[in-house]
């Protein structure tokens, strides 16, 4: 099992920086993915970027590109979301995402998610 929680959210003007931390507990060593969603009233939750692995490859929404960066440090059960440049459209809840294997018999795949950070950025 693995919990996920996130903090950093917050209220911030257009133009404004942000950083989510996402604090893993657990069986964080079967985790070799994590990522960030957000949400907002009447849309799907939507990917905003991944990171495979401690130093691994990044992924990012293009909505996002060149203004956020994922992190996640290799002696840390953390992830980090840098959040600059930040637009009305950003206004979203915010959540952290891990998906984890298990080698147990024949293998058990699990996905975990936060509870959500609000961020909300005022024009």
């Amino acid at each position: 099992q693995v919990q996920l929680v996130e903090s950093g959210g917050g209220l911030v003007q257009t133009g404004g920086s942000l950083r989510l931390s996402c604090a893993a507990s657990g069986s964080t060593s079967d985790i070799y993915n994590m990522g960030w969603y957000r949400q907002t009233p009447g849309k799907e939750r939507e990917l905003v970027a991944d990171i495979f692995g401690t130093r691994g490859v990044t992924n990012y929404a293009d909505s996002v590109k060149g203004r956020f960066t994922i992190s996640r440090p290799e002696d840390e059960n953390m992830m980090y979301l840098q959040m600059n440049s930040l637009k009305p459209e950003d206004t979203a809840v915010y959540y952290c995402h891990a998906e984890a294997f298990y080698a147990r018999g024949l293998g058990h795949q699990e996905e975990y998610w936060g509870h959500g950070t609000q961020v909300t950025v005022s024009p």
